[in-house]
């Protein structure tokens, strides 16, 4: 099952942000579940993630954000996951 995570950053905190990235990264390369990822743009300044993951439940989607290091870290103001349908690309 393909999940769209769609996280905001916390106003303020891009140096929690690139403070975290490499633990972030790592962590997207052991789970081996992102399809897809980066950061959201308000100009040129990241304020927050689309990952997309391939996960075999919706659980499966809470766990893995649960435990990303950005989540960990009391970067999101805000997390949504979403069932998503790849129909391009």
């Amino acid at each position: 099952m393909l999940v769209a995570l769609i996280a905001r950053d916390k106003p303020g905190s891009l140096q929690t942000r690139l403070d975290t990235r490499s633990d972030h990264l790592a962590y997207i390369a052991e789970t081996g579940v992102v399809a897809q990822a980066g950061p959201l743009l308000e100009g040129e300044e990241m304020i927050g993630s689309l990952i997309i993951l391939d996960v075999p439940d919706m659980d499966a989607a809470r766990a893995w954000a649960d435990g990303d290091p950005y989540a960990k870290a009391g970067l999101f103001a805000s997390v949504e996951l979403v069932a998503w349908k790849k129909v391009v690309g």
